[in-house]
C-alpha cells in the first residue's frame, strides 16, 4: 500500500533504519556512523535515518542493522513514506544539497589539479577524483546540475585544457 499526501499524490517510499548502539566500545558505533555517512543518509532523529527506497538501500540498511545487533544494539529496518509533500521535499532538498556540495568540492579539486606542474601528478589526481565521483554517484538519489559540472571538470583535467568548460556548464544550467 502506498501512503498518500494531503494532495492525494503518492508519496515517495523511503527505507528507514531505527537503531540504538551501545556507547562502549565506541569502535562499532563509529564504524556504523561512517557507513551511514558514506551511504548519504538523511537523519530524521538520533538513531533514525532514511534513504529513498530501492533494493540497494534496503540491503545496505539490512546489513547495517545486522552489524548494530552484533555490536549489542537494537535495529529495525522499515519502509516508510512522509505524510506531507513538505516533509518529502525537505528530505529530497537536503540530500540534493549535500550531494551538490560534494560535486562542487570535486569540481574545485579538479580545477586545482590542472595547475599541477607534473603530468604524472595530474594523472594520479585524475584517477583519485574519478574514484571520488563514482563514490558520490552511489549516494546521489536526485539529479543535480553540479554533477554535470564535476564531470566536465574531470574531462578537462584529462584533456589538459583550461577552465572554460566548467564555467560554460554552470552558465548553461542557469
Amino acid at each position: 500500500m502506498t501512503a498518500r499526501t494531503a494532495s492525494d499524490e503518492p508519496a515517495d517510499e523511503w527505507v528507514m533504519l531505527a537503531y540504538r548502539i551501545p556507547r562502549e566500545p565506541s569502535t562499532p558505533r563509529i564504524a556504523v556512523w561512517r557507513k551511514l555517512r558514506k551511504s548519504g543518509v538523511y537523519q530524521l532523529a538520533d538513531g533514525v535515518v532514511v534513504l529513498p527506497a530501492s533494493p540497494r538501500t534496503r540491503e545496505q540498511f539490512d546489513w547495517l542493522a545486522e552489524e548494530v545487533v552484533e555490536a549489542g544494539g537494537q535495529a529495525e529496518v522499515w519502509t516508510a513514506a512522509p505524510t506531507t509533500r513538505a516533509q518529502q521535499n525537505r528530505m529530497r532538498t537536503k540530500l540534493s544539497e549535500d550531494r551538490a556540495e560534494e560535486y562542487d568540492e570535486l569540481t574545485a579539486a579538479a580545477a586545482a589539479a590542472r595547475s599541477l606542474p607534473d603530468p604524472a601528478g595530474r594523472a594520479k589526481k585524475l584517477t583519485q577524483l574519478r574514484r571520488r565521483l563514482r563514490e558520490i554517484d552511489k549516494r546521489t538519489f536526485f539529479l543535480t546540475a553540479q554533477r554535470d559540472s564535476a564531470e566536465a571538470a574531470l574531462r578537462e583535467l584529462a584533456a589538459g585544457q583550461p577552465d572554460a568548460a566548467p564555467e560554460r556548464a554552470r552558465t548553461e544550467v542557469r
